[in-house]
């Protein structure tokens, strides 16, 4: 931990005493969020500085942050350079440089500490009766079902025209939120919709942030069921709740940058709850983590930040997010399967479970495919392979 003391006061400076609530965009500097062939020199860092003297505006201080740039940096150079500019969570920019410019940035004073940018990934019917929730009676109904909460949520945007974001039932949300919708479909369920991935949109095109919004906030949709399997009515936990999706990631994966900025817009926008589902692959310390930085300013401006514990595992070390100011979330287990049994021609059964079932199986017998045969498997849609 020496590292993390040599830096502390500063860094606790920063993060605790930034001016206004600014969040600069650079839409010229699009290449690391559309992942554009670059110059191999270049990497993107999160440079951490003493925040302004005084409360600035928007310009100025994106101006202080430019004043850390090496001289040799000037005009359009400058621009395209700077990614992002942080002032909600903590005084900080984003932007790309070689080794050698880096070290010109450190040398500069008040640089507080540079973080080499980060690329993360992205990590039903019966949960909430699993949970012991109730819909009309019970905690679930007394507690109002989420409503007038406001989840923020950082993800790969979100399919607005899904039924489990209809506003049946959903109050308007509260005078706090001043954030924007730019999305297929804004109403009182979905209030928010916003791209930080230059020249995108909010669509979901990897549907994760999809998934992971409905599971949170989703109405009441009846006759749901997968191929017949499942079947009910679904909801998330807190279906009487707004949503504010973020969109930070794609099929590169989650960029640092663009995570940190939606952090600001999060912030600035007046959600109650941030939910990030997404981490990278190895645990490493809070001096070396940005976003659990971040993450603190948001806790201490009391906003619950959210977390996945990661997709891997059982093995030490390897859980995401586990900072103690978080609440880290990991997968547990629910009492559903759904059973299918495999009858050899002995008579004798194997017992498993299956989502590739017929609701009217065939009784005709098929030969086993051993492991070394499974290249000439012929994959026929959901229900049927052939081989």
């Amino acid at each position: 931990m020496a590292s993390f003391t040599n830096i502390s006061l500063p860094l606790l400076l920063a993060i605790l005493f930034p001016t206004l609530a600014l969040c600069y965009i650079n839409p010229a500097a699009t290449s690391v969020h559309q992942n554009v062939t670059k110059p191999s020199a270049y990497r993107a860092y999160i440079v951490l500085v003493e925040p302004p003297r005084s409360n600035v505006g928007e310009d100025t201080h994106r101006q202080w942050h430019e004043s850390f740039f090496p001289s040799s940096l000037t005009g359009e150079s400058r621009e395209s350079r700077l990614l992002h500019s942080y002032t909600q969570v903590f005084s900080a920019f984003a932007v790309r440089l070689t080794d050698a410019e880096l070290e010109t940035v450190v040398k500069k004073p008040r640089f507080v500490h540079a973080f080499p940018g980060r690329t993360l990934q992205l990590m039903t019917t019966h949960t909430p009766e699993f949970l012991g929730l109730r819909n009309v009676t019970g905690f679930w109904s007394q507690a109002g079902y989420g409503k007038g909460v406001i989840i923020g949520l950082l993800d790969s945007g979100i399919y607005a025209m899904h039924p489990s974001f209809n506003d049946h039932g959903v109050l308007p949300p509260p005078s706090r939120w001043k954030g924007s919708c730019e999305a297929a479909r804004c109403n009182n369920k979905l209030i928010g919709a916003k791209p930080l991935i230059a020249g995108d949109d909010s669509g979901d095109r990897e549907v994760h942030g999809t998934h992971t919004s409905s599971t949170v906030v989703r109405n009441f949709v009846t006759d749901a069921s997968y191929h017949g399997m499942g079947a009910g009515t679904t909801a998330g936990i807190a279906l009487g709740a707004h949503i504010a999706m973020y969109k930070v990631c794609n099929g590169h994966g989650c960029m640092q940058s663009a995570i940190l900025a939606s952090l600001e817009e999060a912030i600035k926008d007046g959600v109650d709850v941030l939910s990030l589902s997404l981490g990278g692959t190895t645990s490493i310390s809070v001096d070396q983590d940005p976003i659990s930085i971040d993450a603190f300013s948001a806790v201490a401006k009391g906003i619950l930040v959210v977390c996945t514990a990661g997709n891997d595992g059982p093995f030490q070390g390897l859980i995401s997010n586990e900072v103690s100011w978080l609440l880290t979330v990991a997968a547990g287990s629910m009492n559903r399967s759904f059973g299918v049994s495999i009858h050899l021609v002995n008579g004798k059964s194997i017992h498993g479970e299956a989502l590739t079932q017929k609701l009217s199986p065939s009784s005709k017998l098929h030969p086993l495919l051993y492991l070394e045969e499974r290249w000439y498997c012929n994959y026929e849609g959901d229900s049927s392979i052939a081989g």
